[in-house]
């Protein structure tokens, strides 16, 4: 905070324009509050949501495993439908299926593929009842088409 007063004239008297200013100085008081501005906005938490699934990381040089006998598949068309293996189901329906796979003495492997017009919703909240079962083999069927980015 600074204040500027202005000299008396000769005479020791002071007229109006020499009058003593005492204007606030502002710019630290900016100064401090964009600063204070910008520790809010970096100290903001981000707002996510996610289902972790551990996928495998296979190298591109090994050959494909061999074709399993016993393949569910689990897919979300464009109208948000569930289908196992090909058959409209309900997500009550999915968690019974997915529970009666998991008790065969041999897990078969899942197969999850939504349409790509798919609601995100429908699309998470069929992964999370799949993470919630404890699908241990799952993989993502479709995404073959993004492989050259």
């Amino acid at each position: 905070m600074a204040l500027s007063f202005a000299r008396p004239d000769s005479a020791g008297g002071n007229t109006p324009q020499d009058a003593p200013m005492a204007d606030m100085n502002t710019t630290p008081l900016i100064d401090v509050m964009l600063v204070l501005l910008i520790m809010f906005i970096i100290t903001i938490p981000i707002q996510t949501h996610s289902v972790g699934i551990d996928l495998p990381q296979t190298p591109k040089e090994l050959l494909p495993p061999p074709i399993d006998t016993v393949k569910n598949r689990v897919g979300i068309d464009a109208q948000g439908v569930i289908r196992w293996n090909g058959a409209a189901v309900d997500r009550l329906t999915l968690r019974r299926y997915l529970a009666a796979s998991l008790r065969l003495t041999v897990e078969p492997e899942l197969q999850f593929q939504p349409d790509a017009a798919a609601r995100y919703v429908v699309v998470d909240e069929v992964l999370a009842d799949i993470r919630r079962a404890g699908v241990k083999k799952l993989g993502f069927i479709g995404n073959e088409r993004y492989a050259s980015f």
